[in-house]
């Protein structure tokens, strides 16, 4: 899960492992000899869990007592991932619905993370049942370099975090650092410390070290002598020039990457050249200036912090070797593998062996008690260093020098290497100088100092990107519900669009940017929704958001501002632990549970399991219904909430107890002269949600007039086809509720000859299709049974009898036929038709469906015989 979901609205990142005990179903953990004594001495810390019980050692207890292996797996699952650096406590075991099936939920840090947990909680818990050992360790490392492999950098983690606070979304663009701020037209984008507002010039500048130190000589900024070579010939007379003690660099280096400080020979300096050349074929042989070297951010122009850095380093005590004085402090609690802690621990590389060598030293030498010894040659906290914060005796004049050189080089965030003696005087009154102007800088120094305050450095860029309290959102209007959805959702972008507003929308034929369809197919889920919120052009979003999606990986969006359920029928039960329609009204009411406080949960008040669902929404609440007496309705009018309703023949808004009449049913081409009853449900909520959003009823009525039920407006919904001599009609119903309410639109209709083209589906249960036989049955004179291209499970022979049995409980006598394929069904109901008869036909596969029926009118309009190969 990576959104809402089904089992937590608030907690995004869990993992649901669907886990089968097998035989270990009747053997809880209080019937295996020594079970709890194994795991007690393997995860001591489980003491602190509390379960059920509530108190320390709870969990314990139940094990104690007797648990099953399932909810033993879910709290090793999230130990481990605690022992690896990543604090997670959620966790739920409930029954999947089939016997020794369980659905084990825990939280994650990392995605990845929580997928390997998952697996070797099982081997763990396993090897706990067998009395056989297991070396914890090797996991709990992997762990670590996973995370350290898939998570956000500590700078881009820490301006996300300002964001979340802030109410601001966002969406992670790739693996690495790339991240999106807000949605649609009205998102940012950073890459690290990098901004959408960051200068690509400022960029390469503060990469072309030659540039900018020549733009900063320029200005008068004081930086150290030093000179730009490219071959080695050119190396000793650059020495000598700038004279000795160096520091070699590459011109387009990073985190300290090539550097070599205190070069005070020729020979120590070829090889601090040969060094830098392998990462620049450009490099600086520069003056070393002695002294303290100093960090400071500027965001925005504004000097925001400042730190002075230390190389990692250890201090002799004049007893323990260099390799114990690292482990000495390698076993300060702050410092972690990579940037799971404050600090990091400090690793003995080549290059620590370089600069211990220099020294003749090795890494068994004891060194003299008071001796600072420097292991790196750069202050790199990502390389074992440490920083103190100075943010507060910084000297006005360099301050005011940070502010103009951020202005020079053109950046809204940089960081700027100062080396000097005392960073409370001037730089001139020194000697000191600016050694390098960065662009992406790093945070983690000024969030996390070893010494002094942190700072809040990520505020001040959401305060640049974001300014006057902005959140980046668009307006999102979610509809979820068994049936009506897709009309729904196409109904609302249609009126949204006629009101000026770029819209972006999901449907289950796919999804549609400015009604230019960009994706096809079912486009129902997470990532068909995140599709449109990353898209730039898009302004005003309209989400359907099916069952499939919610259960595989909740929703693509934390909030949204309006949530619609339509209705909730039988579909689909027996699928992902979905076995009964209350447990499926909990799947469908994740939408209106993440409405935005301000917002608005519009709901069905002649739906009770749809008007239960206000019991939980934090959000207003507005309702529509079919009845204008529904008490549930007048209720909410006698409060002066919203509700909208059918009445005499009108579908009108109320205010309060206030009537606001939009259109007549009639004249709404979508219902078919008011003969679609159930399109005048989806009306309903559309209105509703428009009248919400601040749209007119004047346009409102403009949006509904110009809504027509059509292949491109509305493909696969009551699309109706006019022949010469017989009519069809092509409809997505899917499922017993959409069955009857398509049953009364074509009872309604006059034909000589009701044909109807019906399909058993493989993911619904056997009652389900039994009665879809049956509704069938009382619908057409003739049927004729198809099958769905995805069998979903079933065999065509399976589906057939399902659908059999229904058509002979309802009518045993009725003519039916059996033509597998859709296309070949289609051809043959066309070329049987009857004159005035009625060919309905339920698809699932719309766009053939309709292109199929198509080419048969375009064969009628230009006098050709209707017959396709």
């Amino acid at each position: 899960m990576k959104g809402p979901n089904y089992w937590s609205v608030r907690r995004h990142k869990l993992i649901v492992m669907v886990l089968d005990l097998e035989e270990m179903e009747d053997l809880p953990s209080n019937k295996i000899e020594g079970f709890r004594e194994r795991l007690e001495a393997m995860f001591p810390n489980m003491q602190s869990h509390r379960c059920s019980v509530g108190t320390p050692g709870g969990f314990f207890q139940r094990v104690e007592e007797g648990t099953w292996m399932g909810h033993i797996i879910e709290h090793i699952a999230l130990e481990i991932q605690s022992m690896a650096g990543m604090e997670v406590g959620f966790g739920r075991t409930r029954t999947y619905g089939e016997h020794g099936v369980y659905n084990v939920v825990f939280a994650y840090a990392e995605e990845k993370v929580g997928r390997f947990a998952a697996k070797v909680a099982v081997d763990i818990c396993q090897a706990l049942i067998d009395g056989k050992s297991y070396d914890l360790a090797p996991d709990i490392q992997e762990m670590r370099e996973i995370r350290e492999e898939e998570r956000l950098g500590p700078s881009t983690g820490s301006i996300i975090e300002e964001a979340e606070s802030r109410g601001i979304p966002w969406i992670r663009l790739n693996k690495y650092s790339l991240c999106q701020l807000g949605y649609g037209a009205n998102q940012k984008r950073i890459q690290a410390t990098v901004t959408s507002e960051t200068s690509s010039i400022g960029v390469e500048l503060a990469c072309d070290k030659e540039d900018t130190k020549f733009l900063l000589e320029q200005a008068q900024v004081e930086v150290p002598r030093g000179e730009i070579i490219r071959r080695e010939s050119s190396l000793e007379e650059a020495c000598r020039y700038v004279g000795y003690p160096l520091v070699v660099k590459p011109v387009g280096g990073n985190h300290g990457r090539g550097i070599t400080v205190n070069v005070n020979n020729y020979e120590d300096a070829l090889v601090a050249f040969n060094a830098a050349k392998v990462v620049s074929p450009a490099v600086i042989i520069e003056k070393y200036i002695v002294g303290e070297d100093y960090r400071i951010l500027v965001i925005n122009h504004k000097l925001v912090a400042a730190a002075k850095r230390t190389p990692a380093h250890v201090i002799g005590d004049g007893k323990s070797t260099v390799k114990e004085l690292v482990d000495i402090v390698n076993s300060d609690p702050r410092r972690g593998y990579g940037h799971e802690n404050v600090l990091t621990q400090i690793t003995i590389n080549d290059l620590t062996l370089s600069i211990l060598k220099g020294k003749g030293y090795t890494v068994d030498t004891v060194i003299k008690e008071g001796e600072m010894l420097i292991l790196k040659d750069t202050a790199n906290l990502s390389t074992g260093g440490t920083a103190e914060d100075v943010t507060d005796i910084v000297h006005p004049a360099n301050v005011s020098m940070c502010e103009r050189i951020s202005k020079i080089i053109d950046l809204d965030i940089c960081g700027i290497d100062i080396m000097t003696t005392d960073i409370t005087q001037p730089l001139a009154d020194t000697g000191g100088a600016v050694l390098e102007v960065n662009a992406g800088p790093g945070f983690r120094m000024h969030l996390a100092p070893t010494k002094g305050l942190p700072r809040n450095v990520a505020g001040h860029v959401i305060d640049k990107l974001f300014p006057q309290g902005t959140t980046g959102r668009i307006p999102i209007i979610a509809v979820s519900g068994t049936n009506g959805k897709t009309t729904t959702t196409r109904l609302i972008a249609h009126i949204v669009k006629m009101k000026g507003h770029r819209v972006g929308y999901t449907t289950t034929d796919g999804v549609y940017i400015q009604n230019r369809l960009l994706m096809s197919g079912d486009c129902t889920g997470p990532a068909s929704a995140e599709f449109v919120l990353k898209d730039p052009t898009v302004n005003f979003a309209v989400l359907e958001c099916a069952r499939g999606g919610l259960l595989r990986a909740g929703l693509g969006f934390k909030n949204c501002d309006i949530g619609i359920v339509t209705n909730v029928t039988a579909d689909h039960l027996g699928l992902k632990g979905i076995h009964t329609i209350e447990q499926l009204a909990k799947v469908k009411a994740v939408v209106p549970e993440t409405v935005l406080p301000n917002g608005y949960a519009i709901l069905n008040a002649d739906d009770d399991l749809v008007y239960e669902m206000r019991r939980n929404v934090t959000c207003n609440v507005a309702l529509f219904s079919m009845d204008e007496n529904n008490p549930r309705i007048k209720a909410l009018q006698r409060m002066g909430g919203i509700t909208a309703i059918y009445e005499n023949g009108y579908v009108t808004i109320c205010r309060g107890e206030w009537k606001m009449r939009v259109m007549k049913v009639e004249d709404i081409p979508l219902t078919y002269g008011g003969k679609a009853e159930f399109m005048i449900q989806n009306v309903l909520p559309a209105i509703l949600a428009a009248n919400i959003q601040g749209i007119s009823i004047e346009d409102m009525r403009a949006a509904l007039e110009t809504f027509i039920p059509s292949p491109s407006l509305t493909p696969g919904r009551l699309n109706l086809f006019e022949f010469n001599n017989f009519t069809v009609l092509l409809d997505y119903a899917h499922n017993p509720a959409g069955m009857r309410a398509l049953q009364k639109f074509v009872d309604s209709m006059k034909a000589t000859v009701k044909v109807g083209i019906i399909a058993g589906i493989g993911d619904r249960r056997v009652e389900d299709n039994n009665e879809m036989g049956s509704i069938a049955a009382e619908m057409f004179d003739e049927i004729i049974i198809r099958q769905d291209k995805r069998l979903r499970g079933k065999t065509e022979e399976e589906l057939i009898k399902m659908l059999n049995d229904g058509i002979q409980m309802k009518n045993p006598s009725i003519k039916t036929t059996i033509i597998p394929s859709e296309r070949e069904a289609i051809k043959f109901a066309i070329k049987n038709a009857v004159k005035g008869s009625l060919i309905v036909l339920s698809s699932d596969v719309i766009p053939e469906a309709l292109n199929l029926v198509k080419h048969f009118k375009e064969l009628e309009m230009h006098g050709q015989p209707l017959v396709v190969d």
